[in-house]
């Protein structure tokens, strides 16, 4: 991951989320990259529910998982969530998975910035320039600050 601003944060793999191989399914990398974007958010002092009762939904448009090494039933897993780009229409993410120091999975989602009310895309800058604002100082190389276990410092939602 490029230096950046992103977010960390620890979960335990629970045994529902491993198949019969005694592996975690490939499915739920996806699931937590979605835990690190609710703590990103949390470590601004959103969640994705304030934003969607401000009427802006981020749905998936893309997303990728490359899957290194295998995480097992109990195992610490650190997910660290990254931005890496937006634009008026559209939030890019990356994510590490970590079981200590082994990487075990790297990937990437784009969402776009959809209307709550119409379904529709949205212009950000235009409809939400404090969070415009907000996530332009957050760009690689105009900030370069990590922070760990967001949602235990931060109330949830």
């Amino acid at each position: 991951m490029e230096p950046g601003y992103s977010v960390s944060e620890d979960i335990y793999v629970r045994y529902a989320e491993t198949d019969q191989m005694g592996v975690v399914y490939y499915g739920n990398y996806f699931t937590w990259f979605e835990v690190g974007r609710n703590a990103f958010f949390r470590s601004l002092g959103q969640s994705y529910g304030l934003l969607e009762e401000n009427g802006l939904l981020l749905p998936v448009v893309e997303a990728n998982c490359r899957y290194l090494a295998p995480a097992k039933y109990e195992d610490q897993v650190t997910i660290t969530t990254q931005l890496t780009n937006f634009t008026c229409s559209r939030i890019c993410f990356s994510y590490m998975i970590q079981r200590g120091e082994t990487l075990i999975a790297t990937g990437s989602t784009v969402q776009g910035f959809v209307s709550k009310s119409k379904g529709r895309p949205i212009n950000i800058k235009k409809h939400h320039p404090e969070l415009w604002e907000r996530l332009q100082k957050l760009l690689p190389g105009k900030h370069n600050g990590v922070v760990a276990n967001a949602g235990k410092d931060l109330g949830s939602r």
